[in-house]
C-alpha cells in the first residue's frame, strides 16, 4: 500500500509518500510544490492541480491523508487554503483515490503525542520515526509525511477509515 500525505497550501504545498512493506513503513519521498505568489488564484490552483496530478502519476498512491483547514485570524487565508484543498481533493477524487482528512491538531497528536506541537517538533519526530535524514526546503514536506504517518497509525490500530 502506498500512502500520500498532503499539507495543502496556496503558495507552498507539501507532499510525502509512505510505502507499507510487511507491516512496516518506508518513506518513499517528500517534497514541496512551490507556486509563484504573483499568479492570480485561478492560475495558482491550476498549478497545484497539475503538480499533484504528476505526483499521483509518479507514485500511484492507494490512499491519501489531507490536512483540513486551520482557521487562524485571517479569514481570507482560510478561504484561499480551501480553494487549494479543493484542487488537491479533485485531483485525488478523479483518480478514485480514497481520501481521509485530519486536523493539524490530530496529526500532531498522532505523530508527536502533543496536539500543540511546533513544526520543529513534528519535523524531528517524523525524521526519527522514519529513520531518515532529509533536509526538505520547507517543513511543509515533513508536515505532509506527518499526515501520512497519522493515517498509517490509524491503519495499524485497525481504526475504520
Amino acid at each position: 500500500m502506498i500512502i500520500i500525505g498532503i499539507d495543502p497550501g496556496s503558495h507552498v504545498c507539501g507532499y510525502g509518500i509512505l510505502q507499507l512493506e510487511n507491516n512496516r513503513i518506508v518513506a518513499a519521498g517528500c517534497d514541496v510544490i512551490k507556486v509563484n505568489p504573483t499568479l492570480d488564484l485561478a492560475e495558482r490552483l491550476a498549478v497545484i492541480y497539475s503538480e499533484i496530478d504528476q505526483v499521483i502519476d509518479e507514485y500511484k498512491p492507494d490512499i491519501a491523508a489531507v490536512e483540513t483547514i486551520f482557521y487562524g485570524k485571517n479569514i481570507k487565508s482560510a478561504f484561499t487554503l480551501g480553494h487549494a484543498r479543493g484542487a488537491i481533493l479533485l485531483a485525488l477524487a478523479q483518480r478514485k483515490i480514497k481520501i481521509v482528512e485530519y486536523s493539524p491538531r490530530e496529526v500532531k497528536k498522532s505523530v508527536v503525542g502533543n496536539g500543540n506541537a511546533s513544526k520543529e517538533q513534528v519535523e524531528y519526530m517524523v525524521k526519527k520515526i522514519l529513520k531518515i535524514d532529509i533536509k526538505p526546503e520547507t517543513q511543509d514536506a515533513t508536515d505532509a509525511l506527518a499526515n501520512a504517518l497519522c493515517l498509517f497509525n490509524k491503519i495499524k490500530l485497525g481504526i475504520k477509515l
